[in-house]
């Protein structure tokens, strides 16, 4: 998770404007927002697959094999990105409520998000017996991870501009994130396997 929050992407790049436009606290309160986008789907990821798991298992497999396919494609696509160099344009400056809403929007109108959640998941968490304190550690998990890292792009909006801007730095970010992406649907492909193989 803080591979993927550390990827260069549209919340990156949000949280970096907001903070070199208004500082780095209406870039924290932008991370929030993100954070929070990011909890919604893991709610809807956790219950709504948990309800699968417990009633639908052939489909259930049939999601994780979808989920696996999804990550090894997003990072051979990571892999595969051209190195560009990050343009960072200024906004205005916001106030605290839109600085949230914005980060909150946008990771909610981001699809690709709980598609990720979906695929991500079910490989380190059994669904079928997920308690609520299981559900609220990987909150806690989220919130480090995501928060953390997009809290970190804030800082260094104000300290390293420059370096974020560096094509090379951009591949390194990229192929690294491609990599736990590709390992990450390898493993979920894997207990696919080895599920069907011990039933049999």
């Amino acid at each position: 998770m803080v591979v993927l929050a550390a990827l260069p992407s549209t919340s990156v790049l949000t949280v970096i404007a907001r903070s070199l436009s208004a500082g780095f606290w209406h870039g924290g309160v932008t991370a929030l927002g993100i954070v929070m986008g990011d909890i919604v789907f893991i709610l809807f990821a956790v219950y709504g697959l948990a309800v699968l798991a417990t009633t639908l298992v052939s489909v259930f497999v049939v999601i994780k094999c979808v989920g696996s396919a999804y990550l090894i494609a997003l990072g051979v696509t990571l892999w595969r990105a051209n190195a560009t160099a990050i343009k960072i344009n200024g906004v205005e400056k916001p106030s605290w409520i839109s600085s949230f809403l914005t980060g909150l929007l946008i990771t909610l109108g981001d699809q690709k998000a709980v598609l990720f959640y979906i695929g991500f998941l079910p490989a380190f968490v059994d669904l079928a017996n997920l308690t609520v304190t299981d559900t609220s550690l990987i909150i806690v998990i989220t919130i480090g991870a995501v928060g953390g890292v997009k809290l970190a792009y804030a800082y260094m909006a104000g300290q390293a501009q420059r370096l974020l801007q560096n094509p090379k730095v951009h591949t390194l970010i990229n192929r690294a994130a491609g990599t736990a992406m590709i390992l990450t649907g390898l493993y979920l492909a894997g207990t696919v396997v080895s599920t069907a193989f011990f039933r049999s």
